[in-house]
């Protein structure tokens, strides 16, 4: 049974008489509402789902906890707007737009980008905004009543503490906030409460002093945990999922539980505690500073809505998944195919139903043309739909436009930004360099190659039977190491063509291609261009402009500085970075200026390396820095860090590089 329906029965085994139950999910809008938020949205949707399919009513309840205070200033807000430290305290539907001034609030920014980011998911929700809620005087009852019984809640909170509480703490305890006229914060305190007159005195640090009445004045919030269990009991909830952190033992779920039971005298709902969403192979690209937020506007760059609503339902609630913007995502795409195929034509078991019910909609009706074949065609032809569907026939696999123009613009940007080392480009002139440092038997190969394109007619199989056939020839049937030597043949190939070691399946990339593009590239009987000789010369010039290097004698081995503790160590952030770019910097005779990106943003380096590496050495690369080092300007460019290189006469500065299995922002300890 999927997880969904497991849950759907026991909601509706504890109200069998319902007449429509309630699925709960809310977000704060902080910033932009990320991916991770996101399997809020979907935990609640599914089981409405279930209930759904089980002939009950339900309903998914959204709510947006705009009357939160603003903590902290996301990167790409105090990127814009450089003075928003002011508002913290605020709520963020009382912070202004940074971004559009006078249009909307903070609050309403990030909401509408948000409900722009899911139309395509058809998702329906009954939206409240809690600001609206509480400052119509909805919930006035129900915070007069937290007033009223305020110790016991503290009692309650108190039994879930690990800390005896301190003296007096009991007494000065209040389960709601007040929002200072004067300054608009949180930041107030209550100094007394009159049960009989429902008012307030209280305090601000802004120095602002006054009473409040609970009663009549609603500027007010309560503290989360008791404002979650008054929300329960107000909107009836019968389900609500809630991260990790709120469904640990003792934890947020658990506490609120209690108060949701004993102070509003109501059942709390089921509960489903999920995992946290990883990303899986980003890049320096995918930041802030890009515009390439991880939202769901960002995965639907790459990913059909089905296929984001197909990973959140097969996979458990308490498992954790990736969102991959490696060739991760082909391997999904595969496997939702194959699971959309056996659902369309009826042979998939009940669970795999349930999980394409869950996130196919009436209007779904997916084209599953394969993901991998259009990112390997559409970047040998540069997605040129006429010449796609002529590879298409070419391979016996016929597709129309009208078949993949859903996914090709995916195929295309996912290629584009997150794998452009994949895309395929034939070079534009022979590489000479390559072919004069092949062997006699290798410069063979490729002429056979050269020959046999040219001149025999052949289809996709008998072309397939050649490429493994030349190295025979050359070496015979039965040579020692024969794999070896064709692997070897195909990475020339490949070198000679797009200038990589490997590809898409040789002989389908040779097919597909009208060979008149290729041939030349092939063909080393001619004397080299002048466009060929050219970039020898041009390089040559560099080389002897360039100051050599001298290295000498290796250093004298220094003495072991004096020890440090562990403390003192892990006061330094060493962490992997990707560098993303490597520019010189006007009248800097030694210095680099290096973006990198270090898991979390993008930051600027300097470094003296001009002498011991080309750019083109570093781009790309991953290395380690330290990356709480204060800021210095070094050559006029302030510099963030400092990356780590061993430093010795006899080998020059040598940058220690990293594998680039290790993700960028991953600790060095």
């Amino acid at each position: 049974m999927h997880w969904s329906d497991e849950i759907a029965e026991r909601i509706i085994k504890k109200k069998p008489d319902k007449a429509e139950y309630v699925c709960a999910a809310g977000i704060s809008p902080s910033g932009s509402i990320h991916i991770g938020n996101f399997r809020d949205i979907a935990t609640a949707y599914f089981v409405c789902k279930a209930i759904e399919r089980k002939g009950k009513k339900a309903r998914l309840l959204f709510s947006w906890d705009e009357l939160d205070r603003l903590r902290k200033i996301p990167v790409n807000v105090s990127k814009v707007n450089s003075d928003m430290e002011k508002y913290i305290g605020f709520p963020y539907v009382d912070v202004p737009n940074p971004f559009n001034e006078g249009e909307g609030t903070y609050a309403s920014y990030f909401e509408e980008e948000f409900l722009e980011s899911i139309k395509d998911f058809h998702i329906e929700m009954d939206f409240k905004y809690q600001a609206e809620m509480y400052r119509s005087g909805k919930y006035t009852k129900h915070i007069l009543t937290a007033m009223e019984k305020r110790k016991e809640i503290f009692d309650i909170l108190d039994s879930f503490r690990t800390q005896d509480a301190e003296e007096g703490e009991r007494e000065a305890y209040y389960p709601a906030s007040i929002y200072c006229p004067e300054c608009g914060k949180d930041t107030t305190k209550i100094l007394s409460y009159d049960d009989e007159t429902k008012i307030a005195e209280y305090q601000c640090e802004c120095g602002h002093t006054g009473t409040f009445d609970f009663a009549n004045n609603y500027n007010c919030k309560l503290a989360w945990k008791i404002d979650w269990a008054m929300r329960w009991m107000y909107e009836g909830v019968d389900f609500e999922p809630g991260g990790k952190d709120h469904a640990s033992p003792g934890g947020s779920y658990d506490t609120s539980k209690v108060i949701c039971k004993k102070i509003y005298d109501w059942d709390a709902p089921e509960f489903q505690g999920y995992e946290f969403i990883g990303i899986k192979g980003s890049t320096g690209k995918m930041s802030g500073s890009s515009g390439l937020n991880m939202t769901p506007s960002t995965l639907l760059q790459f990913y059909q809505p089905e296929v984001i609503l197909w990973l959140y339902s097969k996979c458990e609630p308490t498992k954790a998944f990736d969102f991959c913007f490696d060739d991760g995502i082909l391997r999904q795409y595969f496997e939702f195919d194959k699971q959309y195929n056996a659902y369309k034509d009826g042979t998939a078991n009940d669970f795999v139903k349930v999980i394409m019910e869950n996130c196919l909609h009436e209007t779904s009706d997916i084209k599953t043309v394969p993901m991998s074949l259009l990112v390997q065609l559409g970047s040998i032809v540069d997605f040129n739909v006429p010449m796609m569907e002529t590879v298409f026939e070419k391979i016996d696999q016929p597709y129309k436009y009208e078949e993949f123009k859903e996914r090709l613009n995916l195929a295309k940007a996912w290629l584009e930004i997150c794998a452009p080392e994949n895309a395929n480009k034939l070079r534009t002139t022979r590489d000479w360099e390559l072919y004069e440092s092949l062997n006699e038997e290798q410069k063979k190969e490729i002429e056979l190659l050269h020959k046999y394109l040219s001149e025999e007619e052949y289809d996709l199989d008998t072309l397939n039977s050649e490429l493994y056939a030349i190295p025979k020839q050359i070496y015979g049937e039965n040579a020692e190491g024969l794999k070896k030597l064709q692997g070897a043949f195909f990475k020339n190939v490949y070198k000679l063509l797009i200038a990589k070691e490997k590809g898409p399946r040789l002989y389908l990339f040779l097919y597909a291609i009208d060979k008149e593009r290729y041939l030349n590239l092939l063909d080393f009987s001619t004397p080299k261009t002048e466009e060929e000789l050219r970039p020898v010369v041009e390089e040559q010039a560099e080389k002897e402009k360039k100051p050599k290097v001298e290295y000498g004698e290796p250093d004298e081995v220094q003495p072991v500085r004096d020890q440090v503790t562990i403390d003192q160590f892990e006061t330094m952030d060493l962490r992997v970075c990707k560098v993303l770019k490597c520019q010189e910097i006007r009248k800097s005779h030694s210095c680099y200026k290096i973006t990198v990106f270090d898991g979390l943003k993008e930051r600027v380096i300097v470094s003296s390396l001009k002498q011991y590496y080309e750019p083109e050495e570093l781009i790309g690369k991953k290395i380690i820095v330290i990356a709480n080092l204060e800021p210095v300007r070094i050559t006029g460019v302030q510099s963030n860090g400092m990356l780590l290189a061993a430093t010795n006469n006899a080998c020059g500065c040598q940058v220690v590089f990293i594998d680039d299995i290790v993700p960028e922002g991953t600790r060095i300890c």
